[in-house]
């Protein structure tokens, strides 16, 4: 099996080199330079290729349709995120009752990896603050002293809410503009922050830009204007 991360970032001559090797399972090689060179066939044993990529939109198309399936991986459920958070645990050595499991879990944006750095910064947290054994009201307090609040929004998340929010006051802003208000790269809001937000139902993102829901409103604790929900979409 040949796994590859990201394959939307590979450069076009390995994947043209990729073609043969998917359909003839054959790798053609061209030695020297000129007239002189030469081309040989290497065959390779059958393998299976398996591409992971949070951007489909950027793989070539020659590249995507030899492909024989495109599977769409969801966010996990909270309560697979705990199954996780308990084994993640046992490997650490780190006592984790199931409620400590839950609060982490519900913080964890639905992805294991992130559900796997909080268990290790709760670890940390108990180890110094308290004995070592991480229960609910660990948790809490270690997620809450790290900024992670109840739906498992950072310092960065919130400050895009408040700057849709207040700086705003509700009119869409566009991507670059956010980035720079918020110091991070333009890819990094679209990439990393903006999914998640948009899941939750406190952003929108609309042909005029991006605009801050009710929800985003009620979640920071402030008013919702009674203008919040223009006709965004029209010219």
């Amino acid at each position: 099996m040949l796994f590859i991360d990201e394959i939307h970032r590979l450069p076009r001559a390995v994947e043209e080199v990729l073609y043969p090797a998917m359909e003839d399972f054959a790798l053609d090689i061209v030695l020297g330079r000129g007239p002189s060179a030469q081309s040989i066939r290497l065959d390779l044993p059958r393998f299976t290729l398996v591409g992971a990529t949070t951007r489909s939109g950027m793989i070539t198309d020659p590249l995507r349709d030899r492909f024989g399936f495109v599977a769409r991986l969801d966010y996990y459920e909270p309560e697979d995120l705990v199954v996780i958070l308990e084994r993640s645990a046992r490997i650490l050595g780190v006592p984790l009752d199931v409620p400590a499991a839950t609060e982490i879990a519900g913080r964890a944006r639905g992805t294991p990896r992130i559900a796997n750095r909080l268990l290790k910064r709760v670890r940390d947290y108990a180890e110094v603050r308290a004995d070592g054994r991480v229960d609910a009201i660990v948790a809490a307090a270690a997620l809450t002293l790290f900024e992670i609040d109840a739906l498992g929004l950072d310092k960065v998340d919130r400050s895009i809410l408040l700057t849709l929010c207040q700086r705003f006051v509700g009119q869409p802003v566009g991507l670059h503009t956010l980035a720079v208000t918020v110091a991070e790269a333009p890819e990094t809001v679209e990439d990393v922050y903006e999914p998640f937000l948009l899941k939750q139902g406190l952003v929108l993102r609309t042909p005029r830009g991006r605009v801050a829901t009710p929800a985003a409103y009620l979640h920071l604790g402030l008013p919702v204007p009674s203008d919040v929900t223009p006709n965004l979409f029209e010219a």
